[in-house]
This record gives C-alpha cells, structure tokens and sequence, in this order.
C-alpha cells in the first residue's frame, strides 16, 4: 500500500493514521513516491517518519527519481532510513518523466539519464560497501546500512530497453499500469524474465507493478478527478489515459489482484487517491478476503 502522498490533505495527523494503519493491517510494504512543484511530502522526511512509527512493513521508495540527486548524499539519506527502519528499505529508482521537477532542482533534464540512473546505483552501493567517496577522504560516507551490502535496488523500468539495461544492474523491476490487463501483465513479466535470462542473472528479479485505485460508490468520479490533476503536465494525452485507471470499484480491484496472482507478480502497490484511511479497510476487505 502506498501513502496517498499525492491526494490533498496528508498533514501529520493523516500520514501516520495512514502510516500505522498500513503497519497494523496485512499489508507487505508501505511506499512513497517523489515529486518536486506538486503540493506532495517530500520522499525521504516522509519515510523517515514512517520508520519511526512502523514497525513490520517494508519501506519502499516508488520510485526515487534518482538523476535528480546527488548519489552519495542520496546514499547517506537511503542508509539512515533503513537504519532508522531496523533494515527494512527496498529502493525503487528511475529517471522520472517531469522536466519541471528536474529544473526546479537544478538538474540535467537533457543527456542520457538512463546512464546517469545507472551511474548513480553504482555510486550508491559503492558508498553502502564502504568505498570512501574519493582518495583522500578521513572516513567514508556513514551510517552504514543494516542490510548487508545495501537495500535491494529495483528498476523503475517500463519499456524493453530500460529493461534490458536494469537487467545488468537491479534486483527487479518497479513498474505501473492503470488497468492491470492479463495481456500487459504477461508482456511485462515476460519481457523482465527475458531480461534477466539474457543477461546470464542466475537470481530470477523481483516482478512488483503498481495501480491507482478508487473505492466506495464515487470511485469512478474521484479516480477522474485524481487524475486529472496529478497528470495535467501531460496535456491532451491525459484524456486518452484517465479512461484507462478501471480499477474504481470492489470488483475491479478483485480482479486485478487474480489477474497479478495468475501471471505471477511478486508484489501489487496499490496507490489510493484518497486520504480517507478508511480506504485501507476497504481495500483490505478486497485484497485479503
């Protein structure tokens, strides 16, 4: 389950009613995504926050737009949160699609961020092992992770060639779909399985996929409206896409979790698009019944 970071509202109160919640009920993982000029918590602060008052549940960064940071300052940030969780980081990393969130930050948008992306993993783990960050350095960057050579890394990756790429480098793969089809489901494994077995990886990835849900009587109503303004960079093209988000009632979402056991995803972060923590009862009552 993913904090609803992205719906209006997540003041304190709501973040860790959401947070506890989320600890206290069947749920595998609690993640947090990462936006820049978007009235969202930041990423790290926010699950800083959760690993102070969780206690079970994996912390997940979904996805931390990692061209955008400086990799070893990055790597301290990751490291204290897992510490502070007792080792329970995952990272899930990509190069985003917002060029406004990478001006704002005075980032690259433009040159090869696939590279960078990969470049910064490398830099990452490297500080995680105990590489010093350059030769003359009195110590090197700290604290340590608790995870053992760092948190599993997955790759925020959609397309074939990504995917072909973080084959070489990731644990697994983070990706997203709005309606959670059989067919799209199957491409997608089959295109990371093909990956993995082309690079000569002896340890299968990780296959985990997000969704945007909506449940309750408005679902389909508030799941627009969601949208809409959370992809309102994207122009007319939104239009097309919004349609697509089906997963706005019970029965929806109910089949689309068969649909990810069938095909043999390994975890389902479902993003809600309300503060209401009743959502998690709701969502739960599908999910684990």
């Amino acid at each position: 389950m993913n904090l609803p970071v992205m719906a209006p509202g997540m003041d304190r109160e709501v973040t860790l009613a959401w947070c506890r919640g989320i600890d206290e009920g069947p749920w595998s993982s609690l993640a947090i995504g990462e936006r820049i000029t978007f009235p969202n918590p930041e990423m790290l602060t926010t699950l800083a926050a959760a690993a102070a008052v969780t206690d079970r549940v994996r912390l997940v960064t979904n996805v931390a737009v990692l061209p955008m940071h400086d990799p070893v300052w990055l790597a301290k940030q990751l490291a204290t949160v897992d510490v502070l969780s007792g080792g329970r980081l995952v990272v899930g990393v990509g190069v985003g699609g917002r060029e406004e969130d990478y001006r704002a930050v005075g980032a690259e948008w433009e040159g090869s961020r696939l590279q960078r992306l990969e470049d910064g993993v490398a830099r990452m783990r490297a500080m995680w092992s105990g590489v010093e960050p350059f030769d003359e350095a009195l110590r090197p960057v700290e604290p340590a992770p608790l995870q053992n050579g760092g948190p599993p890394v997955l790759s925020g990756s959609l397309g074939p060639r990504s995917i072909a790429r973080a084959a070489t480098w990731s644990d697994g793969v983070i990706g997203f779909s709005f309606g959670l089809g059989a067919d799209e489901l199957a491409h997608a494994i089959g295109t990371v399985r093909g990956a993995w077995r082309e690079a000569g990886r002896d340890v299968p990835p990780r296959f985990v996929t997000g969704a945007f849900f909506a449940l309750g009587d408005d679902g389909t109503v508030r799941m627009h409206g969601y949208l809409e303004r959370y992809l309102n960079f994207m122009g007319p093209l939104a239009e097309h896409i919004i349609p697509t988000a089906t997963l706005t009632s019970e029965s929806a979402l109910a089949a689309a979790i068969e649909r990810c056991e069938a095909a043999g995803v390994d975890e389902l972060l479902l993003v809600p698009t309300t503060t209401d923590v009743g959502e998690l009862g709701r969502a739960a009552s599908v999910a684990f019944r």
